[in-house]
């Protein structure tokens, strides 16, 4: 199988992924238009971590987005359950393998978000880009993250979503079941992972939705707010005190 399929299989995701890992960042910035560096500093500022602080993010590939919590000084675990996306992220930092251990500031944990590999009240903050849509159970992956985020500890999800004018929808709809996968192909990923990324936006919640499926996790004070014209947007949630 080249890709998965909807009902996002963990094993057909993952290996998905796998397959995606050493070009995963520069077709990011190629399809975006380069705005996921925009989107990446709008996320830092919304977990607005600091020194002392330690910062689950999830999904977080090759750790390009944890880099943006390290550098404000907080700790940061980057956790995703494609293992080739891991050890990209390691390598690049002049690691080897994946051993858990830190690499220049960022700590490379396997482990899949409907089933977390760690402890209760732990984290500071929990934050999640543009992965939540490929998790197959998106409201046991919220109360996952819950659990293991501490009182008063806020929630920042980074995710693809719905624009907010009809007719930028209609070309953006175009751009993404034709345009995109085209992209992907020319830069030399796999036309068919970003088939699925362009048929999973458009299946996702819209912003609405998702808000009442954080709040339905036990996440309280869910808010959001739009980027690029709602291609993507930023929810935000704290955990009761």
């Amino acid at each position: 199988m080249t890709r998965a399929s909807l009902d996002k299989q963990p094993h057909e995701v993952a290996a998905m992924f796998d397959r995606t890992a050493r070009r995963y960042d520069l077709v990011n910035d190629v399809i975006s238009l380069g705005q996921v560096r925009l989107w990446r500093k709008a996320t830092a500022a919304a977990v607005d971590a600091g020194p002392g602080e330690l910062v689950l993010d999830l999904g977080a590939g090759t750790g390009t987005s944890t880099d943006t919590f390290t550098a404000l000084g907080a700790r940061a675990i980057a956790s995703d359950f494609s293992l080739g996306m891991l050890r990209t992220g390691v390598r690049r930092r002049g690691g080897s393998g994946l051993s858990g251990g830190g690499v220049r500031g960022v700590t490379f944990v396997a482990g899949d978000a409907l089933r977390l590999p760690f402890a209760d009240e732990v984290f500071d903050a929990v934050t999640i880009s543009t992965a939540l849509r490929n998790v197959q159970d998106t409201g046991q992956a919220l109360r996952e993250m819950f659990r293991v985020a501490k009182p008063g500890a806020r929630l920042v999800i980074l995710e693809f979503s719905h624009p907010t004018v009809k007719s930028f929808d209609l070309v953006y709809t175009q751009y993404l079941m034709k345009l995109m996968p085209q992209a992907a192909k020319l830069v030399g990923s796999n036309d068919d992972s970003y088939e699925y990324l362009a048929e999973s936006i458009r299946a996702w919640p819209d912003q609405a939705a998702l808000a009442k499926i954080i709040q339905g996790a036990g996440w309280e004070r869910v808010a959001w707010r739009n980027l690029a014209m709602g291609i993507v947007a930023l929810h935000r949630a704290y955990k009761p005190a």
